[in-house]
């Protein structure tokens, strides 16, 4: 029953912007499945009410289809594609931007022994789960606002906790809970990734990295693989490239200028490690990008 609901909720007012009237949540319905596409997956709850989606981190790769939810705690170099989706029965997923002073308060206010007790290793940066009902049905109600504008602004960040409590409380909670401890390994390798992603295109020395974290070298490298599935080093890489990648859409011209603006002093490396990543070089793919563009919208991603 929730999920049916769910899926007209998600149908009726789906836009092509995934917006809603209600911050923080998304809503997607893609009618076919592309090949898959690299970006930055957020700190986000996604719940799948119809298709499936792949989802690739590293060397780890997550699906999750309808009744199913994932959560990323960590805003990571990801590449996915919806598996199931075409005109006839498009994928539709419900998403919630994560807002760690939200969780922070909720587990403040938590009555000794009301949460389980969280590790102090480092949990993966994503986690698939399936739904349980309470989750859906605090979803359903969310999206039920929709169509009640005049009860939207009081009652949606009520539900919008409830569903971080159902998280928090849930099989993967551990990782839930950990966006909201300002001490958890998991806020560790976030300042470390918030860090690498402001200043990809400089070297550095994983030590440094370590200690502004706020970690030994040991315990740095240890939890950043468990996060992103990826060492500090692998990591960077992926931001460059990422970031090659967009400026080449608009500087096709320039894969030269492009590789040095992201970090890459040898040409030679920036295009090896460019094709590895995306099956073409740079020169190639950015006319199949500046094609994409233009048989789309005609505005950029």
């Amino acid at each position: 029953m929730h999920l049916e609901e769910l899926r007209s909720l998600l149908t009726r007012h789906a836009r092509p912007d995934w917006t809603t009237a209600i911050d923080g949540v998304l809503i997607s319905k893609v009618d076919r499945s592309d090949p898959p596409e690299p970006s930055m997956s957020g700190t986000v709850l996604a719940v799948i009410a119809q298709g499936s989606k792949r989802l690739a981190l590293g060397d780890r790769v997550y699906e999750y289809g309808a009744g199913q939810y994932l959560v990323a705690s960590v805003d990571l170099p990801v590449s996915g594609q919806f598996t199931r989706a075409d005109p006839e029965q498009p994928a539709l997923g419900f998403g919630l931007l994560l807002e760690p002073p939200v969780v922070a308060e909720l587990l403040l206010q938590a009555g000794p022994g009301d949460t389980p007790r969280t590790s102090g290793g480092a949990p993966s940066g994503i986690i698939v789960s399936d739904a349980p009902a309470a989750l859906l049905d605090a979803v359903v109600r969310l999206l039920r606002l929709l169509d009640e504008p005049r009860d939207r602004a009081v009652l949606a960040p009520l539900v919008t906790r409830e569903i971080l409590w159902r998280l928090i409380t849930g099989d993967q909670g551990a990782t839930v809970r950990q966006l909201g401890l300002a001490d958890s390994s998991l806020s560790h390798v976030s300042r470390a990734v918030g860090w690498i992603r402001e200043h990809f295109a400089e070297p550095f020395r994983v030590e440094d990295v370590a200690r502004m974290s706020g970690m030994s070298v040991s315990a740095f490298y240890r939890n950043f693989q468990a996060v992103t599935a990826m060492s500090p080093i692998q990591f960077q890489k992926q931001i460059r490239l990422q970031e090659a990648r967009l400026l080449l859409a608009t500087h096709p011209g320039d894969v030269t200028g492009v590789g040095h603006r992201v970090g890459y002093d040898n040409p030679s490396q920036f295009s090896r490690e460019y094709r590895r990543q995306f099956g073409a070089p740079p020169s190639k793919d950015a006319v199949r990008l500046r094609q994409a563009v233009r048989t789309s919208s005609g505005v950029l991603p």
